[in-house]
């Protein structure tokens, strides 16, 4: 976590949200009215991407200048993450990979031949364990499904490289596919469920060639993605360029929005009207394009939700991520 106080002893932009978040207010009404920490005036630059400049830009891929209650929600989290683990016991901890990241977290549900959800998790592509999503999977065994959380490198363990965490991700899943039936899962009924960053390498993963890794086309037959990015375009040009050595080759191949004809599964986009612009924009896009080729999407907006808070819905039945996971797996909440 960045400190509040910078070196040469002058408040930083983040401890000006936090004494203004609560009285911030949205600057508009509807589903593009982000929500962002308040700054001084400042002379406008150059357009970077769209209308943004360079530092409207690195701000639109920056949660913590939208979201004020980062850390509130992240102790949050920690600590129904831990009632949750207590509720429902220790997942059963498998290989899906040689290398000692690459496993997955089963979370068995009591209904045989059942329907699997594959979760995903962000970070930023920088953080975040599949240790910590007990909290999301107890509602769906409750319901009759499994739940699968994938663990994968960080991109400070890939040199700043994208492409072996999703080849960890698209592996993890043919593995889930052929290893279902050893934890009373059908391998006819895998869903995918994301956010955050995770939500880009679901969306890789989603435009697999799977033939290469020998399953069926249609291998998932449903995914929600909460709060992706799509198109590493404008990513690229923000300050994730710092820590991420994009490449020509990574923004086109791992850019799912320009592969959608490799794309064979209804899908799910949801963002909310609190995060950033260009978070809001990435889901939107995606879905318009989606739309356009004839794909089977849905767009849902959040009212409310900032990017964390809606991450956290995956783990609520009747809120908006968990609600379209039940729905979309046919599942009838306990």
């Amino acid at each position: 976590m960045q400190q509040d106080q910078n070196p040469d002893g002058k408040i930083s932009r983040r401890a000006v949200c936090a004494a203004t978040a609560a009285g911030a207010l949205a600057l508009a009404s509807d589903e593009a009215a982000a929500q962002r920490c308040p700054e001084p005036p400042r002379p406008k630059g150059p357009p970077v991407w769209l209308d943004l400049d360079q530092r409207e830009l690195d701000d639109a891929y920056d949660q913590s200048v939208y979201a004020f209650n980062a850390k509130n929600i992240a102790e949050r989290q920690a600590a129904n993450n831990a009632q949750a683990l207590a509720a429902i016991g220790k997942p059963e901890r498998v290989a899906h990979g040689p290398t000692e990241i690459e496993k997955v977290d089963i979370y068995r549900t009591k209904r045989p031949n059942a329907p699997t959800l594959i979760f995903i998790h962000g970070g930023a592509w920088l953080s975040g364990r599949s240790a910590n999503f007990a909290v999301y999977a107890e509602p769906f065994i409750k319901a009759g499904a499994n739940f699968v959380a994938v663990d994968f490198d960080s991109v400070r363990d890939t040199n700043g490289d994208l492409f072996p965490m999703v080849d960890q991700c698209r592996r993890a899943v043919a593995f889930v596919y052929r290893n279902a039936a050893s934890f009373g899962g059908n391998p006819d009924a895998l869903y995918l469920c994301s956010r955050s960053s995770g939500s880009h390498l679901a969306g890789c993963v989603l435009i697999t060639e799977w033939a290469k890794l020998g399953v069926p086309i249609n291998v998932v037959k449903g995914a929600v993605l909460g709060s992706g990015m799509y198109d590493l375009k404008p990513v690229r040009l923000s300050k994730r360029g710092q820590y991420i050595k994009f490449t020509d080759e990574m923004e086109q191949q791992l850019s799912a929005q320009r592969h959608i004809d490799k794309i064979n599964t209804p899908i799910v986009l949801a963002h909310g009207t609190l995060e950033t612009p260009e978070f809001q924009r990435q889901s939107r896009d995606f879905a318009a394009a989606l739309g356009a080729a004839g794909k089977p999407v849905q767009l849902l907006v959040a009212k409310g939700y900032n990017h964390y808070e809606v991450g956290e819905t995956i783990g609520h039945p009747y809120a908006v991520l968990g609600r379209a996971a039940m729905e979309m797996m046919r599942l009838n909440p306990a």
